[in-house]
């Protein structure tokens, strides 16, 4: 399978600023939807109207949702400045609001009802997302060295956006 030269440079760009896997494969997955919505033209030779065009269609003809809008404004943001070179400027189309929602939390009978249906590692990792916060990526890569149990501790290693950060240990769970 033959790759893009173009695409290949915007990858090297992604990785040369140390972007993660995961928004690279998002990035390249905007741009080449982008292009392929304009009939495979390079994205050099497209402007704001060919952008606004791309973003008003996922809003309206795709109905994706505003996060996932957001999400492929900033594919074409990086690809135009970093990869071509070129600011956007003046684009009618800005980065669409989430609706204000509060998020839903469960309630300690539910997590209880939910933690009793598991058992062994399934039911640590559980424990581990709801009682200390972990994103999933963080329980996974979770290692015994990063356990402080004296202190009640656990240290995350390069969580969401490469930080560290550290954690509190629930009790019901040092066991």
């Amino acid at each position: 399978m033959s790759r893009s030269p173009f695409l290949e440079s915007v990858r090297c760009e992604l990785r040369s600023r140390h972007y993660s896997l995961r928004t690279e494969k998002t990035y390249l997955y905007w741009i080449r939807q982008f292009i392929y919505f304009h009939d495979k033209q390079h994205p050099d030779t497209l402007h704001n109207a060919e952008i606004e065009r791309f973003l008003s269609h996922l809003a309206v003809k795709s109905e994706v949702s505003s996060s996932t809008q957001n999400q492929a404004l900033c594919a074409l943001v990086f690809m135009y400045r970093h990869v071509i070179g070129r600011k956007i400027e003046g684009l009618k189309f800005g980065y669409a609001r989430r609706p204000g929602n509060l998020p839903t939390v469960l309630s300690p009978e539910v997590v209880q009802a939910i933690l009793a249906q598991l058992s062994g590692k399934y039911w640590l990792l559980t424990a581990l997302l709801y009682g200390c916060g972990f994103r999933i990526q963080e329980a996974l890569t979770l290692r015994v060295k990063d356990i402080d149990f004296a202190n009640r501790a656990i240290f995350i290693f390069r969580g969401k956006g490469g930080k560290d950060r550290y954690t509190l240990l629930p009790v019901s769970l040092v066991d």
